[in-house]
């Protein structure tokens, strides 16, 4: 385990707003270097955050950032953004793969349009930052793959009514174990990550279908996902292959008290739609 982030160069994407800047302000106060990637570079008149905002947030903390422009359905565009960071920082220590589309809808109303979206944001792009990554993450003494994905299960209850999308999510859990029993012996860790509960992020608050303002004042604050990355991030490279829930992960670092991440506090939270 180590707890020194100074120095360490990170890569998250999907880092102009929620989960991704929380996890890149975070690792910006334990003094890393992050190279933030999003679409969102000016400002979105429906949706707050933009990369510049996240890049101010992480120097405000003490933090080095680069913002770099990605759409991560585009494979060139990967493969640059990871040279970019490179070149910028003089190397790459940890990837976290934070990027997704959701869309939930039944089978017969999930066109093959949505169901490609979701598949190209999820799954694809995540293989194909990971194996833009992985020449780099060799050359670190530290490389660390971090994705934001559930945990599996073919209970039929998490599976009806969001097929497509969990497919992709799921996809995502595949390539965390399959990584992590190929890159066994080669000191990089590769883990999953997932919130017990609903997080307070756009995705939330700004759609109504998921309850809007009502469960994003049910959820907690994606900082409780960031203090859980940082501490899978800070395992030994022998902390592979997992699966964590951001509740564990915050429990083995001794951090019990939950409160401090709701929403409202004392108000009911509503658990997440995998846990």
């Amino acid at each position: 385990m180590t707890d020194n982030f100074s120095g360490c160069t990170f890569l998250i994407t999907g880092a102009s707003r929620g989960i991704g800047k929380a996890i890149a302000v975070r690792l910006g106060e334990e003094g890393a270097n992050v190279a933030v990637c999003a679409r969102s570079m000016d400002e979105n008149p429906k949706l707050p955050g933009t990369l510049p905002e996240t890049v101010e947030a992480v120097e405000a903390v003490g933090g080095n950032a680069l913002a770099i422009q990605l759409d991560v359905r585009d494979d060139e565009q990967v493969n640059v953004a990871i040279e970019k960071c490179v070149a910028h920082f003089g190397g790459l220590d940890g990837v976290i793969c934070n990027a997704g589309a959701l869309y939930i809808a039944p089978f017969s109303f999930t066109s093959m349009k949505r169901f490609d979206l979701v598949h190209q944001v999820n799954v694809r792009a995540t293989y194909a930052t990971i194996q833009a990554a992985l020449p780099h993450l060799h050359k670190s003494d530290r490389g660390r793959v971090l994705v934001i994905c559930p945990p599996v299960s073919m209970n039929p209850k998490w599976l009806a009514g969001t097929t497509a999308y969990t497919i992709s999510k799921y996809g995502m859990s595949v390539l965390v174990g399959g990584l992590a029993a190929e890159l066994v012996g080669d000191e990089i860790g590769v883990n999953g990550l997932w919130p017990a509960t609903t997080i307070d992020t756009a995705a939330v608050r700004y759609n109504e279908a998921l309850g809007g303002e009502e469960m994003a004042n049910r959820s907690r604050k994606p900082s409780i996902v960031a203090d859980a990355a940082l501490h899978i991030l800070s395992q030994s490279s022998d902390c592979t292959g997992r699966f964590f829930i951001d509740e564990e992960a915050l429990a083995e670092a001794g951090i019990t008290d939950l409160e401090q991440y709701s929403v409202t506090p004392g108000g009911p939270l509503q658990p997440d739609f995998y846990v």
